[in-house]
């Protein structure tokens, strides 16, 4: 059957919201934060760089930790990891889907 109306344009409506963090309690406002209005697929191709960043530098600690504590370090990148492999699926989906597709 042929479609008389072509599908909707992606959906760009959604973005982060802002939203502090690194809020030490040190009596003065977070000094950072994430901007509203960035794009989805913007914000997961920067938390994926992140993450990759973090694993990296995980790994690279095993060079000066204490051999007790190697089993939290794994735990962490073991974490780190899964969560880039949630992002990079997310973005993976995004950008195999056919252009003008809404997400359902």
């Amino acid at each position: 059957m042929k479609k008389i109306v072509p599908d909707p344009p992606l959906d760009q409506s959604i973005t982060t919201a802002h939203t502090v963090f690194g809020n030490c309690e040190a009596g003065h406002s977070p000094l950072f934060a994430v901007c509203s209005g960035i794009a989805a697929h913007d914000a997961l191709v920067h938390a994926s760089l992140y993450l990759s960043c973090a694993y990296d530098t995980g790994y690279k600690a095993f060079d000066n930790i204490d051999p007790a504590s190697k089993n939290f370090l794994w735990s962490t990148l073991h974490s780190v990891e899964m969560a880039k492999g949630l992002v990079d699926a997310l973005l993976d989906g995004i950008e195999d889907r056919p252009t003008g597709q809404l997400a359902r």
